[in-house]
Parts: structure tokens; sequence; C-alpha cells
């Protein structure tokens, strides 16, 4: 992306990056390395590699390669998104896992090479689970200082990249009961950053899911311009997690569809009252402007503090309709443009990945995803 000289002259859906390059890195135009600016717009998030994964040894080595890298620049991308989790990267005493530490170094000097932005994004902790009902880091003090020492030791690793390189995301998908439990941790944790890195970019989500609908609970450090705000999107839930094996509604294989109504009352005859009260819920009416009304707040949010927005996480599982799961797709990606809204589809490899059965590159999904890029 070329550097942008006013803001008069910045397409809509630039608005948000350009407001990051001016407050993060200094003006735009500056000559320096490659990395001058924290600059993004659209990437995609490396799931299964150092988080959410048994792989180890040769297995996990080859599960993210350089040749990935190339691949992900080529298409398009400008960053990835790489979830890390604790128990990869360090055993129950904080000491590392060389060999996890070798493959992230690794995996951020290949996006080096080829000019793509990282955001580091410490996954899940021993901790906390985003998915789990006990979650100690909310009531242990010790879990809470060990979470700071966790970005302490991360700063050490990651401080020799540019600042216009890689970015630190606190925690994925906080959970709080209390959202003043987060936004303490978010204070406190930020503080610890800023001590070691004061102008490292740091990404904060909203409370329970990154969800667009806890921002007004959000509380961020004043006056500092080196935030990246996230939130996650899959709704409508229906489809995007349609017969996923992790969630409530599992087990419902009946028609879904988007836009309109998701799930249609004559399709949940015959299914247990808890189920079909669940796909009410999941597969409401959606549309196109059901994602413009739910995407304004955090959107309207970041614009008030001066901040960039970030869509950290959105797809949908494999087994969703195929034509509608591309509605869906082309319905995000034309309203985050529409707002500015920066993001990372969830995700490279996987069941929600950008990769048809055949392990081919799903170019559909390509075309939409850049139908908007520069020739």
């Amino acid at each position: 992306m070329k550097h942008l000289t006013g803001i008069k002259h910045v397409p809509k859906f630039f608005l948000a990056v350009f407001i990051f390059s001016l407050v993060a890195c200094g003006q735009p135009g500056q000559t320096g390395n490659a990395f001058e600016t924290f600059e993004i717009r659209r990437g995609t998030n490396i799931a299964h590699f150092l988080s959410q994964s048994d792989k180890r040894g040769d297995e996990r080595a080859a599960f993210f390669t350089r040749e990935d890298v190339q691949l992900i620049d080529s298409l398009g991308f400008d960053h990835i998104r790489l979830p890390i989790d604790e128990e990869q990267m360090w055993d129950e005493n904080m000491q590392q896992h060389t060999e996890a530490f070798e493959l992230l170094h690794n995996a951020i000097g290949w996006c080096r090479e080829t000019g793509l932005r990282v955001i580091v994004d410490l996954h899940i902790l021993r901790s906390h689970h985003f998915n789990e009902g006990e979650k100690p880091l909310w009531t242990d003090r010790k879990e809470q200082e060990k979470f700071f020492d966790l970005w302490r030791d991360l700063s050490a690793e990651l401080s020799q990249y540019p600042v216009g390189m890689v970015a630190y995301e606190l925690m994925n998908e906080a959970v709080a009961d209390d959202p003043a439990l987060w936004n303490r941790l978010i204070d406190e944790a930020t503080a610890v950053l800023r001590g070691l890195e004061p102008e490292r970019i740091i990404v904060i989500g909203s409370n329970r899911w990154q969800s667009v609908d806890t921002f007004d609970d959000l509380e961020i450090p004043e006056e500092d311009p080196h935030i990246l705000l996230s939130y996650h999107y899959y709704s409508p839930f229906a489809l995007t997690h349609h017969q996923a094996s992790w969630t409530g509604i599992r087990a419902y294989d009946g028609p879904v569809q988007y836009p309109g109504q998701v799930v249609k009352e004559e399709d949940l005859e015959g299914w247990p009252d808890e189920l079909a009260q669940q796909m009410r819920w999941a597969g409401t009416y959606f549309t196109i402007d059901t994602i413009r009304k739910q995407m304004r707040k955090p959107v309207e949010y970041a614009r008030e503090r001066n901040l960039p927005v970030y869509c950290g996480e959105f797809g949908v599982y494999s087994p969703a309709p195929r034509e509608d799961a591309l509605r869906w797709y082309n319905d995000m990606i034309t309203v985050m443009e529409e707002m500015g809204v920066a993001w990372a589809n969830w995700c490279y490899k996987g069941s929600f990945g950008i990769f048809d059965k055949n392990g081919e590159v799903d170019q559909e999904l390509m075309d939409i995803f850049f139908q908007n890029a520069e020739k």
C-alpha cells in the first residue's frame, strides 16, 4: 500500500488504517524501512499451528512454512494474525518451549521477507479458555501476575521486530462475568507493556468473546494512540457454525439460508424443543443491514477515540450451504470496507479456511475478499 498524503484523498475504506498510520508511527511519506507504519487492511488467521493443536515436532513445523507465507502474500493479504497458546509456548513453570519459540520467530521472519505484518495473539491461557466455565484468571491474583509475566517474556523475545511490523494482542476473547475485571486487566497489562515498549501497537478486544455488543462496557487507557480496537463477528450463528461439533446447535442438520430468515419455523418441526429454541435464537432474520447495524457500535466507539478498528475473526464453517456462505462473506466484506474496518478471516487452513476440499485456493472466496483491491 502506498503512503497516503492527505485525509481528503483517502477512500472511505482506508480511513481507519490511515488514521492509525498517522497516530502510531508518524506522518506518512517519511523515508525509512518497509515497516515504518503498521498498516493493515486484509489478513488471515494462522489457526491450529501454535494454538489449539496437538501437533508437535515435524508435523507442527510442516503445518505452516515459508511457502505458506509466500502464498498468503501473493493472494493479496497484508498481514497474519498468529494465535499462540500458553501451553504450547511455555511449561507450567514458565520456561520456554524452545522449539515453539523457534517456530514463532520463523513465521515472523518469513513475514518480514515478504512485507507482511503480524499480530501475535495470546490466544488461550492455562487460566483462561474462552469456552470453559472455570477461568481462574479473573479470581486468582497469581494467575494475573503470571499473565503479565507472559507478556514481559514475549516482549523480551519480540521487541527486536519493528513496531511497524509486529503488534501484540493482549488476549483472545476475554470472557469475564464482570466487565470491570477485564478492564482492570487491560489497564495493568498495558501499563506493563508501555514500560517496556512505549510505541508498540496493542490490540484490545471487548469482553465476552470480543462481541460487538459489549463495547459499551469496554474501558481502555486514555491518551494512548498506539491501540488497535478489535471485535469478532460470527452472526448469524446458525449459518456460520452450522453443524459445528463443539456448539449447542450441532445436532441440527436441517436447512439454513442467508439472507432473510436463516432458520424458518417450518424447518424446526419435529426437532426437540430445547434445540428448536436455540435455533430460533441462532437463526433469526439477517441481512446486510443487520450486519451494518451491529458493526456500528465498535466503529463509532473507535471513531470517538480517534483509533482504528479491526475485525480479527469472522468466517463460516465448511458444512454450511455454499452459496449462502458466499453471500454472507460478500456482505461482510462490503460492510467492513464501507466502514473502514481492517479484517482477518478465520482462518487460513482448516474447516473455516481458504482452501476447497481438493486443497486448492477457493478462488470464489478470494474474488470476494479482494473485490476492491487496487489493480
